[in-house]
């Protein structure tokens, strides 16, 4: 799902990249807050708000996010959809490295080697682009921070989702009453059909979260990450084959280069998930038989 929407932003013209983020975020605490009804938990949110450590770092997720939904409409609608996909693609290299620097983790040979290989590939697209590519950095950047803030707050997807939107919300809406006043906002005077589009932004939203969480739940955490590459493929595809976005040798380049960043780390994951599989299925069986050795009776005197 996440990778077709670059399909729904443009839907929603002639509003602007503010009016439509403005609209996601307040759309989406509606959608969730019906999801919550029905699940009917929000014991959390007591717990939340007796904890201001916690609230200030949904406070911040909240802003983060809102950065990077706000660039990703504007590049998607402004005609840089795989400029959009290659931040999603360098997002798993920009997380190890705010891993390194900010909470001191120590990476293998091949991660290195990744990251390496993904600055060389930032590098060699500064350089096709004739500048940094600021949408990919800023979308990879701030959704590893978000992902980082996430941690810290430790909440579950769809509370997480509430917590956020819930902040975002009277600033969306206020932004909105602003437009209205203008006599710039488009909700209502295009149709009913963009009105209900616009709308809809809340699903498109709260689906795809809520899918991932469930999945996370079914499927094995190796698979889950091998997934997410889906979304920028996708992505990718659709700016070159739909939105025939111009792709220079440069930028090949750079692309290739990233996509070998992203095999190496996939590889040593993969690699990594086998050798502690291994070492916890050799733990399991010592443990198994080392019962039986010390149940032994004691030869007689």
């Amino acid at each position: 799902m996440w990778g077709l929407v670059p399909l729904f932003w443009p839907l929603l013209k002639p509003a602007g990249a503010g009016e439509i983020l403005a609209h996601r975020m307040a759309w989406s605490l509606v959608v969730v807050g019906i999801a919550l009804l029905f699940v009917r938990r929000w014991g959390w949110a007591r717990e939340l708000v007796r904890q201001p450590r916690r609230l200030g770092l949904v406070a911040v997720a909240a802003a983060v996010i809102t950065v990077n939904w706000g660039v990703y409409i504007w590049a998607v609608n402004s005609g840089h959809v795989v400029e959009a996909s290659l931040g999603y693609f360098i997002n798993p290299l920009v997380t190890i490295a705010m891993g390194v620097l900010l909470l001191g983790e120590r990476l293998r040979p091949a991660q290195w080697a990744a990251v390496t290989v993904g600055l060389t590939a930032v590098l060699v697209l500064a350089f096709g682009y004739g500048q940094p590519p600021w949408i990919s950095l800023c979308l990879a950047f701030s959704f590893a921070t978000y992902g980082l803030v996430k941690k810290k707050v430790n909440l579950g997807g769809l509370e997480s989702l509430a917590a956020e939107t819930a902040v975002q919300f009277l600033p969306a809406v206020g932004y909105l009453v602003w437009l209205g006043a203008r006599g710039e906002a488009t909700f209502g005077s295009e149709g009913v059909g963009q009105a209900s589009l616009l709308a809809a932004t809340g699903v498109v939203t709260a689906v795809p979260l809520v899918c991932f969480g469930a999945a996370a739940i079914r499927v094995p955490l190796s698979t889950l990450g091998l997934l997410q590459y889906l979304a920028p493929v996708f992505q990718f595809v659709l700016g070159i084959l739909y939105f025939h976005e111009a792709m220079p040798p440069e930028r090949w380049a750079g692309f290739g280069l990233v996509w070998l960043a992203l095999t190496l780390l996939t590889w040593d994951a993969l690699r990594t998930a086998r050798r502690n599989a291994a070492r916890l299925a050799a733990a399991r069986a010592a443990a198994a038989t080392s019962p039986a050795v010390r149940n032994e009776p004691e030869p007689a005197a």
